[in-house]
């Protein structure tokens, strides 16, 4: 009989696990990935789309690479072994040196079930603060902002005020490649009610290919504009005073806009004007903001300044109008709901009030609790670098790759004395670094809640037992408490239990006056926990969801909203001669952090698949850098190695690269570890946009470019100074570069490929210093090598789909005439490349971007390659003008 979790077909509703956005999938065995997901559409977060990360789910949660079991100094071991050292070294570690002598450094990828026993944890029973998230480094400035501002984390809107608004202001937020769902549905409500589009941000990216006005200002400029716009606002007699009553700090707020200076943000005055009238003349307004105003060392002000301007005209918790904060993580807004930060408690309670405290202590009925905030990110691996902290619990997150200055994190973690790492895989640069391993359920194989950027709490399940041993973190956090000497605190006996207890906290919470309040749930048997359904917060006797502070009631003392004074500041590190070049950092479309997970994914490694940096055009014919080079950008605190592009997105004297390689896939090109540690002295997330970098040439001897049907070994690897690696649907794909001279490239290549005995076919030309190179087993490719001394001109896209076949052409590098090469992946959806588009357009007298996806489905699922199929049309449009 199906369960009322299932329909009738069989299909398990879940969440998504990638962005904040929340989406509900429907995922069921089978497939050719042992897994198929769809969107769902009853969900109200996406109502069935889908973006690229979440349609290829199924092609990311195979076992491959997968920890199975405990491992104890790089050998498995036993849970009891493994639990036991675990809670003996904590123990003996606070006995010796205090409670504060340990932390947990926890993530956004945990559920809400598992995030509030870690902080139930350490807390309330080890009795530190020292537990925090890798949400600090996407969202720390938002609730900083919201708290001054509101007296709470309150995110005001829902997803329903991007459908009703009639103009939504992008802030630092590229919408169509970091949450391309909602993206579409702001497209839909441009179609639908002609809703205007700014989009504020230093960078052109897709986002910008749809909107009325980009506002291309200079980083870290956001306070500056938005302090003018407050002051327009005023000078334009649009201040609320029926809503002001409710609002102290306007004359003061007001003061420091008026001082504060508009040329800062490079903008020319009229783009200024044009953007203050559109604001200040639409009622229905929604600024929507994400990383490029929260990772800054003045997230908060920026925040506080967009919020500012929402408050003094009442536009807030109204239809179609409010400030909105888009998360990264999917469980970043579940983590904000339990304290997971080290400077709240749970339901939204204040680590440093007395009442607050005394509420959790009680509920918990814990021994002690924090009076004072624990470390933040940064400065908690400073704390592990120096020994202040001795023991140390990473869960779900990889710090030694994503953190500021991450090659410090690195060593920090190396010098822990004792450091235990909970994932699903021991692949990864932190992973590496531990002394325990805890196999850890992934996406498909757990059960528990989430909570999106809306406040709606979705329920994520388990389709299938997890592999090995693994177990859920909720699992593995009691036992450890239990261990500890706490076995009644740490009884639960699943996910729903600790919802209950969740929701029932959440109550005694809204009795003090806290905004978080979901106790209508905490009477919920396990039935009615397995077939709850997406809803927003609060949720209580009288409410369900809606919006918040239309009515001006605040959660400051007062009852009233606080605005704050601020002014712009421009970015800690200063350009200098030394580092010229201010380095911008983000996201790309098809990848997730640290791509633990999309990486597993061909057809999300086929858009970009190798680690770059965009350059301005000006910039690089300076410093006499071509498309395609190897680029090394220098900071004081490491250097990268990335493939040029050549771009005028950016501005002049800034260049931006992605997040996402590690030392699993690029260790040269890791870029975190070249950002500063600077952090907003508020809300302690670091500034990841503004640090400053040196730029120049790499000078490779030679450029290697290669396919491989099975798995390179990163030891094989330490030929080359460079090396990138991607899946692709045959294996996969390899670019490589280096200074030093090889004599043998056959011997060099059976070495990288583990083929000592395989046929090859080879074509060399000492005078250009090239060549190549295929190995053969049974008449079928099994790699191939492109050497030159230049960068490898290949049609990459094509021989990433030979190993495993007879092409008899492979050293040629091209696809035979009767095969069109269908070129670098476009639409990650349908797999649809860039050749096949342009032949489309040409042959089959396509004009829009909707005849495009009639004819071949490109950008007909989550539309964030609209943007890019809008290019080549208009490219061919100049094309033909010009003949």
């Amino acid at each position: 009989m199906t369960s009322p979790a299932q329909d009738q077909q069989s299909w398990t509703r879940s969440t998504c696990p990638y962005c904040g956005v929340g989406c509900g999938v429907l995922m069921r065995r089978g497939g050719p990935d042992g897994l198929e997901v769809k969107g769902d559409p009853d969900h109200p977060a996406n109502r069935g789309r889908l973006c690229s990360k979440g349609a290829a789910l199924a092609e990311t949660t195979g076992l491959e690479g997968r920890l199975r079991a405990p491992r104890i100094h790089g050998a498995d071991t036993d849970w009891d072994s493994a639990l036991n050292l675990v809670a003996t070294r904590f123990r003996e570690t606070i006995a010796a040196h205090g409670p504060d002598s340990v932390a947990f450094y926890v993530s956004g990828q945990l559920l809400t079930e598992d995030y509030y026993v870690a902080n139930k944890l350490m807390k309330g029973f080890i009795g530190s603060a020292n537990i925090d998230t890798n949400s600090r480094l996407c969202m720390a400035s938002s609730v900083a902002g919201h708290k001054r501002a509101f007296g709470s984390d309150t995110v005001p809107g829902t997803y329903e005020d991007i459908d009703e608004a009639d103009l939504v202001v992008l802030v630092g937020s590229n919408l169509a490649w970091c949450h391309p769902v909602l993206h579409q549905r702001l497209l839909a409500a441009r179609a639908a009610r002609g809703t205007r589009i700014v989009v504020i941000d230093p960078r052109h990216t897709a986002s910008c290919d749809t909107a009325d006005l980009h506002l291309k200002l200079r980083i870290g400029s956001d306070v500056a504009l938005f302090n003018h716009l407050l002051s327009r606002i005023a000078r334009s007699a649009a201040l609320n005073p029926d809503f002001l009553r409710n609002v102290n700090g306007l004359d003061k707020t007001l003061a420091a806009a008026q001082d504060d200076d508009p040329d800062a943000t490079g903008l020319p005055p009229e783009e200024i004007d044009r953007f203050c009238r559109m604001w200040i003349e639409t009622p229905r307004v929604v600024t929507l903001y994400s990383q490029g105003v929260n990772q800054s060392a003045a997230g908060a002000d920026k925040v506080n300044a967009i919020l500012n301007c929402h408050l003094a005209t009442g536009r807030i918790g109204l239809p179609g109008s409010g400030p909105f904060s888009v998360t990264g993580q999917p469980n970043a807004m579940g983590g904000r709901e339990v304290g997971g930060l080290a400077n709240m408690l749970a339901c939204h309670l204040d680590l440093d009030t007395p009442d607050h405290r005394a509420i959790v202590q009680d509920h918990w009925a814990a021994p002690t609790l924090p009076a004072a905030p624990g470390l933040k990110a940064v400065d908690m691996f400073e704390a592990i670098h120096s020994g202040q902290i001795k023991a140390l619990w990473i869960i779900h997150t990889n710090p030694a790759v994503s953190m500021p200055d991450a090659d410090r994190v690195a060593q920090a973690i190396t010098r822990c004395p004792f450091t235990v790492v909970s994932d699903i895989s021991a692949e990864t640069d932190t992973a590496r670094l531990a002394d325990v391993l805890l196999p850890a359920a992934a996406w498909g194989e757990k059960s528990g809640t989430v909570t999106n950027s809306d406040r709606t709490i979705s329920r994520q399940r388990a389709l299938r037992p997890p592999p090995g041993s693994a177990r859920p973190d909720w699992q593995i956090l009691c036992d450890v408490g239990r261990r500890m000497g706490w076995p009644q605190a740490f009884a639960y006996d699943s996910p729903a239990a600790i919802f209950r207890d969740y929701a029932a906290l959440s109550g005694k919470a809204a009795a003090l006056g806290r905004d978080f309040d979901i106790s209508a749930l905490s009477a919920l048997d396990d039935d009615a926990y397995d077939t709850l359904l997406p809803g927003r917060w609060p949720r209580t006797a009288e409410r369900s969801g809606g919006r918040f502070f239309a009515d001006g009631r605040f959660y400051h003392a007062d009852g009233k909203a606080q605005m704050i004074p601020v002014q712009h500041r421009p970015p800690v590190a200063k350009r200098s001669p030394r580092y010229p070049f201010r380095l911008n950092t983000g996201r790309i479309r098809d990848q997730w952090h640290t791509m633990t997970r999309t990486g597993l994914s061909p057809r999300l490694s086929a858009h970009l698949a190798e680690p770059y940096v965009d350059l301005h055009p000006e910039d690089a014919a300076r410093l006499a850098i071509k498309p395609a080079d190897l680029v090394q950008l220098s900071s004081p605190h490491g250097r990268a190695l990335l493939r040029a592009r050549i771009t005028d997105d950016g501005q002049p004297g800034t260049v931006f690269a992605p997040i996402h390689w590690t030392a699993e896939t690029a260790p040269a090109a890791r870029i975190d570890h070249l950002v500063a540690p600077v952090v907003d002295p508020v809300s302690g997330q670091p500034e990841s946009k503004a640090s400053v970098v040196a730029v120049s040439r790499f000078e490779a001897r030679w450029y290697g470019f290669a396919v491989s049907a099975t798995p390179l070994d990163r030891d094989t690897l330490e030929i080359a100074d460079y090396w990138a690696r991607a899946r692709t649907p045959g294996g996969w794909r390899l670019e490589l570069a280096g200074r030093r001279a090889i004599a043998d490239w056959d011997a060099t290549a059976r070495h990288l490929f583990d083929l000592p005995r395989a046929d090859v076919q080879l074509l060399s030309d000492p005078a250009r210093g090239t060549t190549r190179l295929a190995y053969l087993h049974g008449g079928r490719v099994q790699a191939a090598l492109f050497v030159a001394p230049q960068p490898v001109a290949v049609m990459r896209d094509y021989l990433t789909g030979v190993p495993g076949t007879t092409a008899p052409t492979v050293l040629t590098g091209r696809a035979p005439v009767d095969q069109p090469d269908p070129g670098p992946i476009l639409c990650s959806c349908f797999s649809v490349g860039v050749n096949s588009i342009l032949t489309a357009i040409e042959t089959g007298g396509l004009m829009t971007v909707d005849d495009v996806g009639a004819a071949l489905q490109a950008g007909t699922n989550c539309g964030s390659c609209k943007p890019e199929i809008a290019a080549l049309l208009a490219r061919i449009q100049v094309q033909e003008a010009a003949e």
